[in-house]
This record gives C-alpha cells, structure tokens and sequence, in this order.
C-alpha cells in the first residue's frame, strides 16, 4: 500500500481573478528532475495558464518547477511550457469554449495522485470585472464574520 501524498499546490488567485465554468484533471508530460521538485513541494502556479499549439496540443505555460537541489545531473528548465494529457474529446471541447470571447483555460491545483503520477486541474473560466471582485470579498467578509459569531 502506497502512503497518501501530501502534495497540494494551488493557485489561491485564481480563483479571485476568474469565474470557473468547468474544472478537468490533466497529466502533465514532465522530463528529468522535475517529478523529484514536484514531490518536494517546490513548484508554483502563480502565473500559469495554458494554450493551444498549431496542432491542437495544450500545453501550460508559466509553471515554475525549481530544479532539483540534490545533485547536478539531468537537471530541468524551471519555466518551460508542458503538455498537458487530457483525451481528444476533452480538448475538442476546450478548444471550441476558449474561442469564445473571455473564456481562458487556468491551472488551479497541481497535485500527486494516488498511482504517483503529477496530475493538474485546470479550469475553463472567464474573467472577472472589478465589481465581481468587490462582491466576492464581500460575500468572504459575511461568511467569516457568520462562523466568528457561531
């Protein structure tokens, strides 16, 4: 029995700065060291987002994987744009959503999954307008002020 991974990145501002309209786990094609960093901790989501290449491939860009800081061999990019695995129909659908205009596709969480594999959920969503933002820090402010009272 494998032991449960801790492993949880998140990007905490995406959520503040995009709607989600839907959410997909994808594998990640990583090379060298970098499963190795993943599993440290030591990667970041901050300004990552994810793009269609000339020929229907989606790939996440601006994912920082630190390089490996135990040895000097076969040592990876920090910041070079991935494959994302997800199936054919998926990517049809993202595809077609992200031509419309406003939708862009996010990466939310980068995580280990229970076979050892680094999987990242990305979102289809659409920006928010500075308004949307304000409700949101309001509606945040009620609900932590609610739980204080209880």
């Amino acid at each position: 029995m494998k032991a449960k991974s801790k492993v949880q990145i998140s990007n905490r501002r995406a959520s503040f700065d995009y709607e989600f309209l839907e959410t997909f786990t994808a594998g990640i094609q990583l090379v060298g060291t970098e499963i190795k960093s993943i599993r440290a901790g030591k990667a970041s989501l901050v300004d990552a987002f994810c793009y269609f290449d000339t020929r229907g491939q989606l790939y996440v860009k601006g994912m920082n994987i630190s390089q490996y800081f135990w040895g000097s061999w076969g040592q990876h990019e920090p910041v070079r744009d991935r494959k994302l695995l997800l199936t054919k129909r998926e990517l049809r659908h993202l595809r077609q959503e992200v031509k419309l205009k406003g939708n862009t596709i996010v990466a939310v969480k980068l995580f280990i999954a229970d076979n050892g594999y680094a999987k990242l959920v990305i979102a289809l969503a659409k920006g928010k307008k500075e308004y949307d933002k304000r409700q949101t820090i309001r509606e945040k402010d009620i609900r932590r002020s609610l739980e204080r009272d209880l």
